[in-house]
């Protein structure tokens, strides 16, 4: 009704295209959120479990209006208190509030746990001690959150502990967790953003060098999770080359809604479009028309379980986002994870009628600032930031001394071309 769409032309049915539907708040323990825009978290930790904010309910409400099933609580960075018994309650008190609307809650899962919280000497994932530990934790998740989804890792990258730590190999590592999680129905998502600062391999072909040796080598219920792109969440960057090179392994695609590299949330991005050039790219293999979407999907391997994350841009914000139009990339990503053939023009539509109104001059001049901006997004303002091992200086941080910043200039002219 709110797009005043004749009711003849709503089809009565309509089924996902992506089993798990998630996403990944790279929120931290004290309320910071890494690369959030958006003012602080929204999990208020220290309250819970005992108040529980009315936000809660809008979040999970809101997730599952756009065809969203799951949320990542907690940063990739992982915290290991976030597997404690006071914590595991508070957790529990957030699944209470989502599972009215179908939302189910995952958490990260930092490697060295065992060692951090469990009082082992080791977090090899081959060591008798280390798996009962993980399996007793396991046991104790399910029994404080029976519908807990499972655990989303990063290992061996930026400093994270890992399997390679000990010799072992990722498959090692998550074979460890899926075997523990199968029996109560959870599945591993482990990522493949995976690079270190020693290596002297390119960075762009860390995660193929890696990950694509191991395909068949992991559980049923381990989705490799990678990034839509070989770097980072590039502004413009290629599809990942492990689309279409690991046939034997269910692979998962994480895009970036929170504007890590498009000017956080000061500066307008409509990311709908990018998205859809990564799902829709050909990766060739094994055939044409073997799109990113359909690798991940599963209907080109005919792989059960499927998977796609979007890293969150909500906050404390009293409108979620920050800016006001970035809620556009919330709801655009939940269209897209539902049926990743939608176009991007008829979600910003959707989105700006529902949002704020039917009016067309409303909606035409909305409308068009989302997709110029988009088209021209080679052109956005980004600031030449020195080099780091994370593409440059955090926000606010002191300029150093007798070094400048300076921002790409945008022309103006674009957005008033076709």
């Amino acid at each position: 009704m709110q797009t005043q769409t004749p009711l003849q032309e709503i089809p009565h049915t309509s089924v996902p295209k992506i089993q798990r539907r998630l996403l990944n708040h790279w929120d931290d323990l004290n309320g910071f959120v890494e690369r959030g825009y958006a003012g602080f978290s929204i999990w208020n930790w220290f309250e819970l479990p005992e108040i529980r904010s009315a936000r809660y309910r809008d979040y999970a409400r809101a997730c599952a209006s756009i065809g969203l099933n799951g949320t990542v609580l907690t940063n990739v960075n992982a915290n290991a208190h976030i597997l404690t018994p006071p914590y595991l309650e508070k957790v529990a008190a957030l699944a209470e509030e989502f599972r009215p609307y179908g939302v189910r809650v995952y958490l990260t899962a930092r490697f060295s746990a065992p060692i951090e919280i469990g009082g082992l000497n080791t977090a090899d994932p081959r060591d008798p001690a280390v798996a009962a530990w993980w399996r007793d934790k396991v046991a104790e998740i399910y029994r404080t959150i029976p519908d807990f989804g499972g655990f989303l890792v990063k290992a061996n990258s930026e400093g994270q502990p890992g399997p390679q730590d000990y010799g072992r190999s990722h498959a090692d590592g998550a074979n460890l967790l899926a075997d523990i999680l199968a029996p109560h129905g959870g599945i591993v998502m482990w990522r493949a953003f995976v690079y270190r600062h020693e290596s002297q391999e390119d960075r762009v072909k860390q995660a193929y060098s890696e990950f694509q040796p191991l395909d068949g080598a992991f559980r049923d219920n381990v989705v490799i999770q990678i990034k839509n792109g070989p770097l980072d969440f590039m502004p413009r960057e290629p599809f990942s080359p492990l689309f279409g090179a690991m046939p034997k392994t269910a692979l998962g695609l994480e895009l970036q809604i929170t504007q890590e590299y498009l000017g956080g949330s000061t500066q307008l991005a409509y990311l709908a479009p990018l998205w859809k050039e990564v799902l829709e790219a050909d990766t060739y293999h094994p055939r044409a028309g073997s799109t990113v979407a359909r690798v991940i999907d599963g209907s080109i391997d005919q792989r059960k379980l499927s998977a796609i994350a979007g890293v969150a841009n909500i906050g404390s914000a009293l409108n979620w986002t920050g800016h006001p139009l970035a809620q556009a990339n919330w709801y655009a990503f939940g269209r897209l994870a539902w049926d990743h053939s939608l176009d991007s023009a008829s979600l910003a539509r959707e989105w700006i009628f529902q949002t704020f109104s039917a009016r067309e001059e409303l909606v035409r001049t909305l409308g068009d600032m989302l997709l110029l901006v988009a088209r021209n997004r080679r052109q956005l303002l980004h600031a030449a930031r020195p080099a780091s091992h994370h593409g440059g200086r955090p926000p606010l941080r002191p300029r150093p001394v007798g070094r400048r910043s300076r921002p790409r200039r945008l022309d103006l002219r674009l957005l008033s071309s076709g």
